[in-house]
């Protein structure tokens, strides 16, 4: 059985499924994330996606979009509209930026392998390997190292930017993680895992923090020292302060599968796939603001900080929802490509892109040109 998930698709090589209850809803739980059965879904089946399959480089302005039926990355040069493609590892699947040295890594999860794209040339320059089934990376810009998560693995992997030599780093599994480059503090999360491992980048070292199992959705808010994590199983967003390792929850809709942060008006925005909603949420008194109503099953969650404006891929909608954030309304839709599950914004362009499992992998919408649906 193929199951259309929050974050992946299982299919039937996941084992150790069991069928629940949460909410009224049907779900399958496994080792990974919440699988919800939704019989009108047309997505792709037994497949693996990840919200950090499209990236922005507002350095250059280049956007970065993984292909992984072709095994490519689509690079779109804002500037002049040109669009190329770079073969990579088989099953791309994410990728992140170093804004700093300009390369680009993607993940390719069937090759077992970490592509490492030199951002001038739009070129591989070299190939990683480490770590079974890697699945999601983040970069810590200040220590140019690269942390590749592996399902299937105990350890994460390490990447040094400078050499392009990866280490095993023996954390245990992940799915989700995080960075506070400032302090080299490195964020885990495992969905059946109760614990948040909170890793001292420089040694090494672990510590655990039990918030609970079933999250989904990680961010990291750099002015509160706050990590935010999307409580799938009770429908919670949970708050972990770096510091202290308080732990906070803060109710919101049904299914919290994505959260996203804007660090000027210090809002964090969480995706309700479940009730269809968006939580509005104060990260100063990690208090729900508002809820808005956004469209079927969303799933991805983008701020534009610059013009104070959110939007929310809409999978089985089709759509990205606008928000105003000055206002915590919904300002109207775009259409976007077929399924919609990975957001990128550049403000200076004010241009969305969505990466998509549509005939197209990737739809560009220009917000200062295109009209906004009602």
């Amino acid at each position: 059985m193929n199951l259309p998930v929050c974050g992946r698709w299982l299919s039937p090589l996941f084992s150790r499924i069991r069928i629940v209850s949460l909410a009224g809803t049907a779900l399958a739980v496994a080792t990974l994330p919440c699988a919800l059965c939704q019989k009108e879904s047309d997505l792709p089946q037994g497949r693996l996606i990840t919200s950090l399959a499209v990236a922005v480089n507002p350095s250059t302005h280049k956007v970065y979009a993984v292909n992984e039926g072709a095994n490519t990355v689509s690079v779109i040069d804002e500037r002049t509209g040109s669009v190329r493609t770079v073969k990579v590892g088989n099953g791309p699947i994410s990728l992140a930026v170093n804004h700093k040295t300009n390369r680009i890594y993607v993940v390719n999860t069937d090759s077992d392998s970490v592509s490492v794209i030199d951002g001038n040339r739009d070129a591989v320059i070299a190939t990683v390997r480490g770590g079974s089934h890697p699945y999601v990376v983040a970069v810590n810009e200040v220590t140019d190292k690269v942390y590749v998560t592996n399902t299937y693995s105990d350890s994460v992997n390490v990447i040094d930017g400078a050499t392009d030599i990866a280490q095993l780093l023996k954390v245990g599994s992940a799915d989700g993680i995080a960075i506070d480059p400032s302090s080299n503090t490195i964020f885990l999360t495992t969905y059946e895992d109760p614990d948040i491992r909170i890793v001292n980048g420089e040694t090494g070292a672990v510590s655990k923090v039990r918030v609970g199992p079933h999250l989904w959705g990680i961010a990291f808010d750099a002015s509160s020292k706050n990590l935010y994590l999307a409580h799938t199983g009770t429908a919670d967003v949970v708050s972990l302060n770096e510091n202290t390792h308080e732990v906070n929850t803060i109710p919101v809709g049904s299914i919290p599968c994505a959260v996203a942060i804007n660090p000027i008006t210090h809002r964090i925005y969480a995706v309700n796939y479940g009730d269809e909603t968006v939580s509005v949420i104060d990260t100063a008194k990690d208090k729900v603001l508002a809820t808005l109503p956004v469209g079927k099953h969303p799933q991805a969650v983008a701020v534009d900080p610059l013009h104070n404006l959110v939007y929310v891929a809409n999978v089985h909608s089709n759509s990205i929802t606008v928000i105003d954030g000055s206002k915590d309304t919904v300002v109207g839709t775009y259409d976007a490509g077929r399924n919609p599950y990975a957001l990128a914004v550049d403000p200076r362009f004010r241009r969305i892109y969505a990466a998509n499992y549509g005939e197209s992998p990737v739809t560009t919408i220009d917000a200062s040109m295109a009209s906004v649906q009602k």
